[in-house]
């Protein structure tokens, strides 16, 4: 290797071949203590410094300079009121983001790799983290290699150094060398014994370059422009106020003051901590469901997704490896097959396929015919992606030396070689296990000669899981289209593909239309599934869907899956799935199977739905406030509220609207987008409504009741805050009547019912320095208000249905 290459560490010796020996619990314990565990050191911001980071930033200097201009002009009643909403913002901030992160960490425990260790004299599993040097580790294909070490026993590994290097070709290693922590097994596997662990590792060490940017998710690209819109807004309106004053030659500090509050009552200081806190929710309400979100964003992607791009094995069928039937070439013993597989198969790979031929050796062992005692493995070569067979010369117990494979069946012809008619035997074969649904596994051994001999086929079978059919229907209920992509036969995935209903169009990798045009994309969007892919045909077919303007899901478990599963919007490592797709992957299954996936739909459909209310309601309340008031301003010449009532609005609204995070929300029943139009039609819809419901009760209090002003502003200040927060439930439903399913939760149900009394009681009595109304008065903004909620609903219902009804 050259270049970026790594260099060779020559600070300790390599173990020799089989001298390998695992540590005991004593040892480790003891080593523990100096060396601590096989964590990554993080650099935490401390609390003290974070929490006063909400104070610094465009929306708390807004609020910061209102404070200030209060002080200036020695109103200390508003100053202590603003100074209130600042600390209230930063409390409220810093608790729930606070509280998101801790969940968001949990989470990520639950996707921490594992490792193979030999502790004991036996092999066991354990988390990467528990490893000290010295532990003996098991690595093998798919496998992040847990930390530095150096390797031992096998014959090689194929290793991407590519994320502490840059360099993108595979490096080969093989005993003596020396593996990095982070580097992902391309081919082989070996034992190793751990030298380096946590930050003292070569990735510790150079941990900066491995740091990758998060994309910006179309939420967040969503969530920027309904910012940009309401902060835009309330610069265009506070203008027009402040060159109405200065016409009317009013107070420029005032006007300036009040101008700043409104700017602040508009903006959505929220909007972090309810975006956070609402994602990390939903992920903690996944992660209870079996599927892990590693990237918070792609909850969006999964609630949009419309094609679904399924592996077979231990997603569409059980990954249960057993074996259906055994052919044999002439002269050849059922036990002679069952036994060279075994013989070319390692128990503590944990591979499905070895551990049924392994089970198959022993079961026949004890019924009496003869195992793999008495059989001695000189070498071993795993399973190789390129050769497709594994493969191990053995000394039998009267000490002939030959070797055995296992394999895809043309890879054992390449060693065997065939005749015509072997030949046709074998592919006669082959077709007549495809249609039962087998996998053929070929099976060869050396002759006394030396030449190899093909023993002949083993069946074997993963049959449908059996939720698979109905989860595929439920699938398509949601609007999802689900695809098999496998590198099995045709005929087997065409088995397998009618007996869960995905249908029979099933195209081999060989059918597929060259280049990504139009036709591609059609192919492939009208296939039910594609079967003998290679890793590049997986990257290249949802390459080709995404450019279709579909949102493309992609399910996986190898390290040959992560390039597709790291270019679908939502990439899902299934359950058992190696480190390299995990790490690749956007959600992590726990659970086997489809239905998971169907759960993770709807609830990201719900906290998508979560999401889109609260846009729709901070739009609204936006344009209700700030239209309303710059109206009043302009053709009335009176200030309907006072900036310090704008303040207490913002803080009685903030509260309330952080339980949207724990809403009731409806399913959706197809995939669903950020639709701005459809938003602001609502937005619209609901602030226009407000602003002639607050004219219509500033007109009747000025013109017929000929109320005080200090009475009126502390009316319409009470109007806003309860008909607010009823607003809340109007942009919840969309385009359904707000008695209707799914009721609200009672979190934000009784948040704003409770902020609601706390507004009618400042009303009441005149807290913070406002004219009290009294009871008689309040009740008949509550009576108003609720007759206009009943209206709203109606007006609402009728035009959003006509307008923009949802898909």
């Amino acid at each position: 290797m050259t270049g970026n290459s790594i260099p060779p560490d020559t600070a300790a010796p390599a173990p020799a071949q089989g001298s390998m020996t695992g540590l005991t619990s004593d040892k480790v314990t003891e080593i523990r203590q100096e060396f601590g565990f096989n964590d990554l050191p993080e650099e935490k911001k401390h609390p003290l410094l974070k929490f006063l980071s909400y104070f610094w930033g465009p929306i708390p200097w807004m609020i910061e300079a209102a404070a200030i201009l209060s002080a200036a002009i020695s109103n200390w009643e508003d100053f202590a009121v603003i100074l209130l909403l600042l600390i209230t913002n930063a409390v409220v901030g810093f608790f729930q983001e606070r509280k998101a992160e801790n969940a968001i960490e949990l989470l990520k425990k639950q996707l921490a790799p594992n490792a193979r260790v030999l502790r004991d004299g036996a092999w066991q599993e354990i988390p990467a983290r528990e490893l000290v040097p010295g532990d003996i580790v098991h690595i093998r294909l798919g496998d992040i290699v847990p930390a530095d070490a150096l390797l031992g026993n096998g014959k090689y590994l194929l290793l991407d150094e590519s994320a502490l290097t840059g360099e993108s070709l595979p490096v080969e290693k093989k005993p003596g060398d020396t593996v990095y922590s982070g580097s992902i097994v391309r081919q082989g596997e070996m034992d190793a014994r751990v030298t380096t662990i946590g930050g003292n590792t070569f990735f510790g060490k150079t941990a900066r370059l491995v740091q990758v940017k998060s994309p910006r998710s179309h939420f967040q690209a969503a969530i920027e422009r309904i910012g940009n819109y309401l902060i835009i807004l309330a610069v265009v309106l506070v203008a027009i106020i402040f060159i109405i004053a200065l016409i009317r030659s009013e107070s420029f500090l005032d006007t300036l003051q009040f101008a700043l509050i409104l700017v602040v009552a508009a903006i959505p200081a929220a909007l972090p901590a309810v975006m956070t806190v609402t994602l990390a929710v939903g992920a903690v309400a996944l992660a209870k469901k079996e599927a892990i979100v590693s990237r918070l964003s792609a909850i969006e992607e999964m609630a949009g997704m419309d094609i679904l791009c399924s592996d077979k094995t231990g997603t569409i069928t059980q990954n249960s490896i057993s074996i259906g039937e055994i052919r044999t070439f002439p002269g050849v013993l059922e036990q002679d097959i069952v036994i060279a597989a075994a013989l070319a198969s390692k128990k503590e790979s944990n591979d499905p396929i070895d551990t049924a031929i392994i089970e198959k050796a022993v079961s026949a062992t004890t019924s009496g015919e003869p195992g793999t005692q008495g059989y001695e493995v000189i070498d071993f070569v795993p399973f190789d992606p390129d050769s497709k067979y594994a493969k191990a010369k053995i000394r039998n117990a009267g000490g002939t030396v030959m070797e055995v494979a296992k394999g895809a069946p043309q890879a054992i012809v390449s060693l065997a070689g065939t005749e015509a008619v072997l030949a046709s035997t074998l592919d006669g074969w082959i077709t007549a296990f495809a249609e039962k649904g087998y996998r053929a596994l070929g099976v060869g051994r050396t002759r006394p000669d030396g030449t190899w001999q093909y023993l002949g086929l083993i069946g074997l079978f993963d049959p449908p899981r059996e939720d698979a059919a109905a989860t595929i229907a439920e699938a398509k209920k949601h609007g999802v289209n689900v695809k098999m992509v496998t590198g099995d036969h045709v005929a087997i995935a065409k088995e397998i593909a009618g007996k869960v209903g995905l249908g029979h169009n099933i195209l081999p990798r060989t059918a597929l239309t060259a280049g990504d045009g139009d036709e591609s994309r059609k192919q492939m969007e009208s296939a039910d599934g594609f079967a003998q892919v290679l890793p590049e045909d997986k990257f290249r077919i949802v390459k080709i869907l995404q450019r279709g303007d579909h949102i493309v899901g992609m399910t996986g478990d190898g390290v040959n899956d992560a390039p597709a599963l790291r270019i679908a919007d939502a990439g899902i490592a299934v359950a058992g799935a190696t480190d390299a797709a995990k790490s690749a992957a956007d959600i992590v299954l726990t659970r086997p199977g489809l239905s998971v996936i169907i759960d993770a739909i709807e609830r990201s459909r719900e906290i998508f739905r979560r999401m889109e209310n609260y846009a729709v309601y901070r739009i609204a309340e936006t344009v209700r406030v700030l239209i309303f008031l710059t109206l009043c301003i302009v053709l009335l010449n009176f200030y309907p509220v006072t900036a310090l009532m704008l303040v207490v609005l913002a803080i009685l609204n903030d509260l309330p609207i952080m339980m949207i995070a724990f809403d009731n929300a409806q399913v959706a029943g197809k995939p669903v987008r950020w639709q701005m139009n459809r938003i602001l039609t609502l937005a619209t819809i609901l602030g226009i409504l407000g602003v002639v419901s607050s004219f219509i009760l500033l007109w009747v209090a000025r013109e017929y009741f000929h109320l005080d002003a200090g009475v009126i502003q502390t009316l319409i200040f009470l109007k806003l805050a309860v008909a607010g927060h009823m607003t809340i439930y109007l942009a919840r439903t969309g385009q359904q009547h707000f008695w209707e399913r799914p009721l609200p939760a009672f979190a934000l149900f009784g948040t704003a019912e409770l902020t609601q009394v706390c507004a009618t009681l400042i009303a009441i009595y005149g807290v913070f320095i406002m004219t009290p109304i009294g009871w008689s008065l309040a009740l008949i903004v509550w009576g108003y208000a609720l007759v206009w909620f009943v209206i709203n609903d109606q007006v609402k219902v009728l035009l959003f249905r006509k307008i923009h009804p949802y898909s």
